[in-house]
């Protein structure tokens, strides 16, 4: 397109609905940037009629293809040099929670869950909007440029995948080596997060039917055991079985060398008393 038609093309569909148009920028309090896919006569035209109106914008140079460019030539430099402090243990015992616990109370992290809008599990994406590899990469840089000049920062030991994403392979071998938290907790006490966490009787359906996906790598009689109680509505029941036959041996494949190699293993009644010894131990080792 040229640069006049684009100027024209602007116009008209900015023209067709300006006055709900200039409604809508009107009630958004924070900052706004435009945005074409490249060249930028939209936006620019956009941007004019707002500024009449006092609404003023940001515009991105060079479209979000730009942009985009841009994120992944940030990643490819490889560079994040802050310690990684990573927070593992079986499913259940919080490591979500503790990481929002710490950054409220002013400790750098990166929730990976967060921009992958995923939980990481089978049963991840139920309740969440999961985001694709653009999206994550983009906030995942954020992160990094906000954090760069930071001792440490705080982050779970997600697996290579994460839902649709993949996590950029210098940040995971970083992970790998990074400084590990081991949380033990109480069966009985992860089964109560994951049920505050996942909410199952409000998505039954996604739950019976993400089960599929891992039911032929449980043993017959036990996947039809939490089949059951899937439908039956018995989720902490379901939830025990999951754990005792499908996730916690997972974990204790996929996972021996960070339990062998933790700086710190926390045996926690709950997520508060596991959140307290994690803080208490990075308080000290500062003093």
């Amino acid at each position: 397109m040229s640069k006049d038609a684009a100027k024209e093309r602007g116009l008209q569909i900015f023209s067709q609905k300006l006055p709900a148009f200039i409604k809508e920028f009107q009630a958004i309090e924070t900052p706004i940037t435009l945005f074409c896919w490249r060249g930028g006569m939209r936006s620019k035209a956009a941007a004019t009629t707002l500024a009449l109106m006092d609404v003023h914008v940001n515009r991105l140079q060079g479209g979000i293809r730009s942009y985009r460019q841009w994120v992944v030539s940030e990643l490819e430099k490889e560079h994040f040099p802050p310690t990684l402090y990573v927070l593992e243990g079986y499913t259940g015992t919080g490591k979500t929670v503790i990481l929002e616990k710490l950054a409220a109370d002013g400790y750098p992290m990166i929730n990976l869950e967060k921009l992958a809008g995923h939980r990481g599990s089978i049963f991840g994406q139920i309740g969440m909007r999961p985001n694709n590899q653009k999206t994550f990469d983009s906030l995942l840089v954020e992160d990094f440029m906000q954090y760069t000049n930071e001792p440490f920062v705080f982050i779970e030991g997600e697996s290579k995948r994460i839902g649709k994403v993949m996590i950029p392979e210098f940040l995971y071998r970083k992970k790998e080596n990074g400084v590990y938290f081991m949380i033990d907790m109480p069966v009985k006490e992860r089964i109560k997060n994951i049920l505050h966490e996942y909410h199952p009787a409000d998505h039954p359906e996604k739950f019976i039917e993400s089960f599929q996906f891992v039911k032929k790598h449980i043993h017959t009689p036990i996947a039809k055991q939490i089949e059951t109680d899937l439908k039956d509505g018995d989720y902490a029941s379901a939830i025990q079985l999951l754990l005792e036959y499908y996730y916690d041996p997972r974990y204790d494949h996929a996972n021996k060398s960070h339990v062998n190699n933790a700086k710190e293993i926390i045996h926690a009644t709950n997520i508060a008393d596991a959140y307290e010894q994690i803080k208490s131990i990075i308080e000290n080792s500062t003093e």
